[in-house]
């Protein structure tokens, strides 16, 4: 028993580490080819591609993972400024914004230096990806491929039983086909066809231990947060997409749950109250947002973010290797696809949620720079409300700006959305479990 009880010590905490070295190391990479002035691929989470890019060895850059890094890193507001300085309105996306002071002042980030583009590749997920890539092409004066990803038609994806699927389908890989075709004008190389099967496979193995992650949250009590844990998960799961190194963290990520679910040890030392999040996390206060909810026994077991963000890995699909870039076209389809519809449709994914996830509550976060996340999220609440009865709390703040947070307003807020569970729990004759000691 004590050689069991050394060898989970070594493993709880082993994926927040990892994944923070992994990160850093990408940023040093991409630091690297900046000062080498060398060009790289600009992309989004929802459908970047990776998979296909790094077959032609382009550095990839995805702006929204260096803008949350500003915020986190509680510097946003410096970059923030700047982009308003050179004329961007205060309501346009902070992502967009600090991204536009990242291009203005030659790649300076809080993690290194970004490399400037060379090409731009990015899906229609979000209407604000087609507007940020035109301010690169504008600066950059660099070839911008927009891959147009129809919609689901019935609210959800149904995969291959949906409308039209197969025209659908022919329709995004003849798109990937043009891309490919760029892409080696650009670069000088031949797209090299087995090289892009062996980072299907290595995003397979990603995305069969993604699932199992998300799976074993299910537990009590969660072996993660989603909210903190998460974000960590998210960026690696973006940044080495389609790598060795990518693969195997999830597939140790997945062992440290294991141990952690088998010995019983939760994302919190006591959890009271499982809970779910909507929408993208406030970065200007993010600890500190978090404790909010952790301090009184409130583990974050799903979110939203895990399944839009995540580039697809949620969804239950692997690469056709014989068939490479029809599937690499299939898994994006079904990839986008299923990421607008955890966006607009939220509620009924929610309600899927409710019951495998035994939640107590739901937190949905509407913010100011992303009208594509927030719009819907008050409709999508009532409606979510009027077929299940769980309690639900509705605070607004912001995933950049932190001059429209406020963190005692929040407080107050989650306060009393507290006091309504222990209310709920105490009529129903559960035990009511005090405030977690901070």
């Amino acid at each position: 028993m004590e050689r069991q009880s050394e060898g989970l010590e070594e493993l709880v905490g082993r994926a927040s580490r990892r994944g923070g070295e992994l990160v850093r190391a990408w940023y040093a990479d991409l630091t690297q080819a900046a000062e080498d002035g060398r060009g790289a691929a600009y992309v989004f989470v929802m459908g970047s591609l990776n998979e296909l890019l790094l077959t032609f060895d382009l550095p990839v850059v995805f702006p929204e993972v260096n803008s949350l890094q500003t915020a986190v890193r509680r510097v946003a507001h410096e970059y923030l400024e700047r982009a308003e300085d050179y004329g961007y309105s205060p309501d346009i996306c902070g992502y967009v914004k600090a991204d536009v002071a990242v291009q203005l002042d030659r790649g300076k980030h809080p993690m290194g230096r970004i490399p400037k583009p060379s090409i731009a590749v990015l899906t229609n997920a979000c209407n604000t990806y087609i507007k940020w890539a035109e301010i690169w092409e504008r600066l950059h004066h660099i070839p911008v491929v927009t891959v147009d990803v129809p919609g689901t038609r019935e609210g959800v994806t149904k995969g291959r039983a949906d409308a039209g699927f197969a025209d659908d389908l022919r329709y995004v890989t003849a798109q990937l086909h043009e891309l490919i075709a760029t892409c080696e004008a650009l670069t000088g190389k031949r797209f090299d066809v087995d090289r892009l099967r062996q980072t299907l496979n290595y995003a397979d193995r990603m995305g069969r231990a993604y699932r199992r992650a998300l799976e074993l949250n299910r537990r009590t009590p969660a072996p993660f947060n989603a909210l903190t844990d998460g974000t960590v998960y998210l960026g690696v799961a973006n940044a080495l997409r389609g790598t060795e190194a990518g693969a195997v963290y999830f597939e140790e990520l997945v062992e440290e749950l294991e141990h952690k679910t088998t010995y019983g040890i939760g994302a919190l030392g006591q959890e009271s109250y499982r809970l779910a999040f909507v929408g993208v996390p406030c970065y200007p206060i993010f600890r500190r947002f978090t404790e909010m909810f952790s301090e009184q026994g409130g583990a974050y077991v799903g979110s939203s973010y895990l399944w839009f963000a995540s580039g697809g890995l949620n969804r239950d699909f692997e690469h056709d290797v014989s068939r490479p870039i029809e599937s690499l076209a299939e898994g994006l389809l079904l990839g986008v696809r299923d990421a607008m519809d955890s966006m607009f449709h939220h509620d009924r994914l929610l309600e899927s949620m409710i019951d495998l996830y035994q939640l107590d509550g739901i937190v949905y976060h509407p913010i100011k720079s992303c009208r594509t996340v927030s719009t819907g999220l008050a409709d999508g609440r009532r409606a979510l409300s009027e077929r299940r009865d769980v309690p639900s709390l509705f605070v607004e703040s912001d995933m950049m700006d932190r001059r429209v947070v406020s963190e005692a307003q929040m407080k107050n807020r989650v306060d009393a959305f507290f006091e309504g569970l222990a209310a709920r729990r105490k009529r129903r004759g559960a035990p009511v479990v005090e405030e977690v000691a901070r």
